[in-house]
């Protein structure tokens, strides 16, 4: 009786706290076993049972050859086994489910790197933020947080689990609220047709806690991916800069053109002209003049993030930019007279249409008609 209530109480320990009950007998049975070589009559090599149905225990002595296969065995139970099974059954139990807890937890997170989670908040100091995950705890250290969110106690957040590291305590879990895929890990729980497959994420660009930018291509041609991701009236993409504290994200197509692709990447700014040096992964962009402060953005931001989105690097320039402006020597008008005033005009030779003059006779406006090269002038 007393060893049948033994194994219903294993097995409500086992299914209270979710470890397998044969491997809670298993290591109970090995516990037993080092219980039982501390003995000075114990034999030499041996094993100990338990039956899983009844709860009878039975050390076995065992006789091995040299090849370590079993020649004898005899029932070597020791006649006050069953008081030395209850203290040890005391001693151990609880450790051994800790163990098991730990391998199990750390196993479980383990295949959960590069996964987002939810937590709570518990605690806060100057090195990390300690979460809740549920059955363990995770870090969120300081160099892993976002420069200007504060974490209330209670509050529950989604972090990017970035690692997880086996020691004696359990695992620690180490987060992360500044990786870039914690924004796509956010995407797929959001969008749907990313989750899916049918909205794929190209390239992602973050500066946490300001801006992000997201290429994102579609499988299907009856699915525009930018509009997946931002959802009706912004809905979907709102929800995820709500859960980034306010950064901004912008969701441009991608292509594999990379004039295209460069020109949307540097949205909302239009860009009039690109063009690519290949050999130095160099793309000079053209915009017009009103457009140069939003391509460049605040203090770069929007030149930085659609750098690191497409991978090249983007010079920006306004339409008049380049042309630095240098006294001419001589102009030549189309009367092949030698205008004996100075004008600021392009590196080149130019050749004049048209002089105004005032009253006077002074040069007023010079009309350009044409730029051509020194040699050629």
């Amino acid at each position: 009786m007393a060893n049948f209530e033994f194994i219903e109480a294993l097995s409500q320990i086992a299914r209270d706290q979710n470890i397998d009950e044969g491997e809670l007998l298993i290591a109970l049975a090995n516990a037993l076993l080092a219980a039982y070589k501390r003995r000075p009559d114990s034999a030499e090599d041996a094993e100990v049972e338990i039956n899983p149905e009844t709860g009878d225990i039975k050390v076995w002595g065992l006789e091995l050859d040299l090849e370590g296969n079993v020649t004898k065995e005899w029932d070597a139970t020791p006649e006050d086994f069953g008081r030395i099974a209850a203290q040890t059954a005391k001693q151990v139990l609880m450790q051994l489910i800790r163990d098991i807890q730990r391998r199990q937890m750390y196993e479980e997170f383990a295949n959960r790197e590069g996964d987002i989670v939810s937590g709570t908040v518990q605690q806060n100091d100057n090195r990390y933020t300690l979460l809740d995950l549920g059955r363990v705890e995770a870090l969120l250290p300081q160099a892993e947080q976002i420069a200007f969110e504060r974490y209330e106690h209670g509050a529950r957040i989604k972090v990017y689990i970035v690692e997880v590291r086996k020691t004696n305590k359990g695992p620690q879990i180490v987060v992360s609220r500044t990786h870039p895929a914690l924004v796509a890990k956010l995407f797929e729980i959001e969008v749907p047709e990313i989750a899916n497959g049918i909205v794929e994420i190209k390239a992602l660009a973050r500066e946490p806690g300001h801006r992000s930018k997201i290429a994102v291509a579609s499988n299907d041609q009856m699915v525009d991916p930018v509009g997946a991701c931002v959802g009706a009236r912004g809905s979907r993409v709102r929800n995820i800069t709500n859960e980034l504290r306010s950064e901004r994200i912008d969701v441009v197509p991608y292509s594999d053109d990379p004039i295209e692709f460069i020109q949307a990447a540097l949205q909302p700014a239009r860009v009039r002209e690109v063009q690519l040096n290949e050999e130095e992964g160099i793309a000079t962009v053209i915009v017009h003049d009103q457009q140069l402060s939003l391509a460049i953005g605040k203090e770069g931001q929007n030149a930085r993030l659609a750098a690191r989105l497409t991978g090249w690097r983007i010079d920006i320039r306004s339409e008049n930019e380049g042309q630095e402006d240098v006294v001419a020597e001589e102009v030549w008008t189309d009367g092949d007279e030698v205008i004996d005033e100075t004008v600021s005009v392009t590196e080149e030779a130019v050749v004049v249409d048209e002089v105004i003059t005032d009253a006077e006779g002074d040069v007023e406006e010079i009309v350009v008609a044409e730029v051509v090269a020194e040699d050629e002038a």
